[in-house]
């Protein structure tokens, strides 16, 4: 089963672990970072192995991370993380995030990232082949991700 919707939002689930719980009892903010990445890349792999480009072309690399912390997360919780491209450039991609409790349908964060597409050899931004940006299904901020 795909994660990836043909509306270009790519779902995936896993259980809190006890090692992201911080002193106050619940998860850290930045295992939300850490798991806005983990959700990219696993969308942006199963774009481009569907396409057969690999990684040969170049990687992106994060330019800025935006988190709204909406309510906690606790340990055991079984979340859903949804992320889309919600606009791209010429270099650059704004990704979208949404994380969701499936015990109650709660949404505990929502935020967003600035993605450079960079050239590996020399580390400076280049422009995103067509082939990247034809296999991305942009999900614009006009239209409401349905969960």
């Amino acid at each position: 089963m795909s994660n990836l919707r043909k509306d270009g939002i790519f779902r995936d689930e896993f259980v809190v672990p006890e090692a992201v719980i911080d002193g106050n009892g619940h998860v850290n903010n930045v295992a939300y970072v850490q798991w806005m990445q983990d959700v990219a890349i696993r969308h942006a792999t199963a774009l481009t192995r569907a396409g057969g480009m690999g990684n040969k072309m170049g990687t992106w690399v994060a330019r800025s991370h935006y988190i709204e912390y909406l309510r906690p997360a606790f340990a055991g919780d079984r979340v859903q993380a949804s992320t889309w491209i919600a606009d791209l450039r010429r270099v650059r991609a704004r990704r979208r995030y949404e994380f969701v409790r499936q015990s109650d349908g709660v949404m505990l964060a929502k935020g967003e990232t600035d993605w450079v597409y960079i050239n590996p050899e020399s580390g400076r931004p280049c422009s995103i082949p067509e082939e990247i940006k034809a296999a991305f299904t942009l999900f614009p901020d006009t239209q409401e991700p349905r969960r």
